[in-house]
């Protein structure tokens, strides 16, 4: 007779569980904020997007701040941005002829403009034909949206 009142018990405590555990959660209900991206530009000085400038000009213009402006003239923080320098070399062939070829060189970057080594290098080796490339811009703005920037290619003439 003991057994009986308590395997009633056992077996109504664990249908008891059982329809506890089939309760659906209640749905909420969740808003989503629309955030149009605004059109934005890539400035290096004066120039914007991907040109094409003479050795001179690329001189002086490589030491400046980038910029990042929508149509509204925000300008918004560079937060990380990739930069590439690629440039011209000579290789050697293995009967020792000498061929041209391309080096690449890369690297991530949280300021701007350049640090000063990479400056001084690029100002230094500069040539017509070569390319100085930034990319994957990720920039912040004043409402902490995070978004990408154009890129921006400069050949050399």
């Amino acid at each position: 007779m003991k057994y009986k009142y308590f395997l009633i018990a056992i077996s109504l405590l664990l249908a008891e569980m059982q329809v506890i555990a089939q309760k659906k959660p209640t749905a909420r209900k969740t808003t989503i904020i629309k955030y149009k991206i605004p059109k934005m530009s890539t400035l290096l000085g004066a120039y914007k997007d991907s040109i094409a400038l003479p050795v001179a000009e690329v001189l002086t213009i490589i030491g400046q701040p980038l910029k990042i402006i929508d149509v509204n003239q925000q300008v918004y923080s560079i937060t990380n941005m990739q930069f590439l320098y690629r440039k011209r070399v000579v290789s050697e062939t293995e009967d020792g002829k000498a061929i041209p070829a391309v080096s690449v060189v890369s690297q991530s970057f949280k300021i701007t403009p350049l640090p000063e080594t990479w400056l001084s290098s690029i100002r230094e080796q500069l040539k017509k034909g070569e390319e100085l490339y930034f990319f994957d811009i990720i920039v912040k703005d004043t409402k902490g949206h995070i978004l990408y920037a154009p890129n921006l290619k400069i050949s050399i003439l």
